[in-house]
């Protein structure tokens, strides 16, 4: 194996920067909600193949994954490239699909969350190519991924399961603000039902509201978030109420059901078994006799391809000492002379899938903060860019000399 030129890797990551400005430009004018990928994806393969990947194919879902080298170690990185809405318009000072640049930032829709790490990625891989790494004896996959915003870990529960692919660790370019990251807390989906009985809204004694019962049970549900398990690493695990719908015959009547949807954060410890049980024991929900239920995700891809999962993303935590993080911090440390921050995300990612589901180790880094993720004024930085771009190709072959 040749010695890395940590300095040349920087230097064409630097030269680079226009292409990957360009490029992420390209991806946020094209709106890419979750179900909605197919343009974005095929313009990423177009990228793909201009910069030299040997194989580039589409899946049955939609994702589209790029290759590089033919050795025996798989190495695989993944950027979903779905992005959510706008949200309200007028809270954007700019068009979030027409963006901007300055000579710092590029802004828009997509740039943190997360296709600039697609873009990192594309730009590592002919890098990789220009400087013959891959004659180190390995392969790498590049994923973009679709309906992750939508169902987080779908698509790799779909890679993983469907097309075998099992790489020794994968690199989520998710944004860590600068730094490497081996952990989340999980997260479920779950619905809480109450049934009432109506009458006419002047005699409401005649009924049984159901949002009076439901009220208590929320009531209940503020206080049990206070109780939940904590962590020293992934911190604690939470909940909060995110939606709210009824039935009544009229607003001139008692309401005759009453449902909520929760989102429940999964700390170390926790689970979909014990998130549950914990709403249906409360008091007020059994009182209420409400039913607690688990949300299940089935909408088609945009290739029309339905892949039923359970909203279920289970917490995960990869060791500092696992040679993928170490590797990941040794490229980092001698490309940027200076020690990694070595932290976790408050939010969920593919990792759900990857790590949590099926064991393969996950390390983040990724270009941008994760405080612009579904924002108005999204923004990243082109300097994440580069330092991204120069990391993802220089650690593969750093990974294979040290294991």
């Amino acid at each position: 194996m040749a010695k890395l030129n940590f300095d040349k890797i920087t230097e064409l990551a630097k030269t680079y920067e226009p292409e990957m400005t360009r490029f992420l430009r390209d991806m946020v004018a094209i709106p890419s909600e979750s179900c909605d990928e197919e343009k974005v994806i095929l313009r990423i393969k177009e990228e793909m193949e201009k910069v030299g990947f040997d194989k580039v194919e589409i899946d049955p879902m939609g994702n589209i994954l790029g290759y590089i080298g033919s050795g025996p170690r798989l190495i695989a990185f993944d950027a979903h490239i779905d992005t959510v809405g706008v949200g309200v318009a007028g809270n954007w000072n700019f068009d979030p699909y027409e963006g901007y640049e300055d000579d710092e930032c590029i802004g828009g829709r997509g740039t943190s969350d997360q296709e600039g790490g697609m873009a990192s990625m594309v730009y590592a891989g002919k890098i990789i190519k220009d400087l013959g790494l891959a004659d180190d004896g390995y392969t790498v996959v590049m994923t973009g991924t679709v309906q992750e915003e939508d169902c987080d870990g779908l698509c790799w529960q779909y890679i993983i399961n469907e097309l075998g692919l099992k790489p020794e660790f994968v690199v989520s370019t998710e944004p860590t603000d600068g730094g490497i990251y081996r952990g989340q807390r999980g997260r479920m989906e779950i619905r809480v039902d109450v049934e009432g009985i109506s009458s006419h809204g002047s005699a409401p004694e005649r009924g049984d509201n159901a949002i009076f019962k439901m009220a208590k049970i929320l009531n209940e549900l503020e206080v049990l978030h206070t109780e939940l398990a904590d962590d020293p690493f992934l911190g604690k695990g939470s909940l909060t109420v995110s939606q709210i719908f009824y039935t009544s015959p009229s607003r001139c009547a008692v309401a005759d059901g009453c449902s909520i949807s929760i989102d429940r954060r999964l700390t170390v410890g926790e689970d979909a078994k014990l998130a549950m049980s914990q709403i249906a024991n409360l008091p007020a929900a059994k009182a209420a006799n409400a039913k607690v239920s688990m949300y299940k995700y089935d909408t088609p891809a945009y290739t029309g391809l339905v892949y039923p999962t359970d909203c279920d993303f289970p917490s995960w935590v990869v060791a500092e000492d696992h040679p993928a993080v170490q590797a990941t911090a040794a490229a980092y440390s001698s490309l940027f002379k200076t020690a990694p921050r070595i932290d976790k995300w408050t939010f969920s990612t593919n990792g759900v899938a990857i790590t949590g589901m099926h064991g393969i180790p996950t390390v983040g880094f990724g270009p941008g903060k994760e405080a612009e993720a579904h924002a108005p004024n999204e923004k990243t930085w082109k300097a994440d860019l580069v330092r991204c771009a120069a990391l993802y190709a220089a650690l593969p072959s750093v990974y294979v000399e040290k294991n």
